[in-house]
């Protein structure tokens, strides 16, 4: 690979000269700033981010660690995140911890290896060791969907329980009266919060509260809660899914029992990832703008990086029901 010094020998004019014509230090005549740029298409060189980046402090660069890149709504986040940064200037680097805590940790340390000027970070749970390193970062932070105890940061978090509460709100007017809930990992502040939500509606109505059931956000996970749910003659007649790939996993173990939906059981998710819209029937979720999420994030992290002292802001972003064809009144 060619380095700066074949180019000026290339070139037949100094390093140091070659260095302002790259990284526009210092004018250089026409006739000179052709020579290194003929020579650098000749050679193919491509100048060090690196070097550049010890030379300005500053790298052009942000972090997103996730728990999950599978999961579309991550996938979502992250194109609203790189959409923002990249008409920024702003490249992305995105690592999966894949729910592992020891290797979210891990990645933190490869992020901040890189010189990133900045962070956004949505932890797979609450983890003393993690939350302490990322109370001690020298980089600007936001943390997106989850907060962190003992971690003072910027966030953008949608309101899950008011979103759980109106999920389960909308089955009880229905009339449905046996509500389950697969809410996901139990361990995570987002599951915590839901069925807090699926709880309070419940008491609310005087109607019984079933055990929320404990699971990963995913398809499969759903599907398993849902067969052991919907084997029995005291079956419910709607299931509230912590998030929308459980509620996949839900459809599938009521297709599979021949439990037709609406009609026979009704199922609602969470998030309103776009897969969400095209399923047959079409899932009832709770929506959110996946993508506008991670624009806001992007834009508030951009904003503390350029201005670092700004104080740490707290944004809860409103859900909303979106009414679709997989929920219905029970039968009769």
């Amino acid at each position: 690979m060619a380095t700066i010094k074949d180019v000026a020998a290339r070139a037949g004019i100094s390093y140091t000269t070659v260095s302002h014509v790259v990284n526009g230090t210092r004018p250089v005549s026409d006739p000179v700033r052709a020579k290194v740029e003929a020579a650098i298409a000749e050679l193919g060189y491509v100048p060090s981010g690196v070097a550049r980046s010890l030379r300005a402090r500053a790298t052009g660069t942000i972090g997103l660690l996730v728990p999950n890149a599978s999961n579309p709504y991550f996938a979502e986040l992250a194109r609203g995140i790189e959409d923002h940064a990249e008409r920024n200037g702003y490249s992305v680097i995105l690592c999966n911890s894949d729910d592992d805590i020891d290797k979210q940790l891990r990645y933190l340390r490869v992020l901040l290896e890189r010189r990133i000027d900045g962070l956004i970070v949505a932890t797979v749970a609450s983890d003393a060791a993690f939350a302490q390193a990322l109370a001690g970062l020298k980089v600007p932070l936001m943390l997106v969907d989850r907060s962190l105890d003992g971690v003072t940061a910027d966030r953008v978090q949608v309101d899950h329980e008011r979103g759980a509460y109106l999920a389960t709100r909308h089955l009880l007017d229905l009339g449905h009266r046996r509500i389950a809930c697969i809410g996901g990992p139990a361990s995570t502040q987002v599951v915590q919060l839901r069925a807090a939500g699926y709880r309070r509606a419940l008491a609310e109505a005087n109607v019984e509260t079933l055990p929320v059931a404990d699971c990963a956000f995913t398809s499969p996970a759903g599907h398993a809660a849902a067969q052991v749910l919907l084997n029995g003659d005291d079956a419910p007649t709607a299931i509230f899914a912590g998030n929308d790939m459980i509620a996949l996993g839900v459809l599938r173990a009521a297709a599979e029992r021949n439990v037709s939906v609406p009609r026979q059981l009704s199922v609602v998710g969470f998030d309103d990832i776009e897969v969400s819209r095209y399923l047959h029937p079409a899932l009832t979720t709770v929506g959110q703008s996946i993508g506008q999420l991670g624009e806001t994030a992007a834009a508030r992290l951009l904003a503390r990086i350029r201005t670092p002292g700004l104080s740490a802001e707290q944004r809860l972003i409103e859900p909303t029901l979106v009414l679709r064809e997989s929920s219905a009144a029970p039968l009769v």
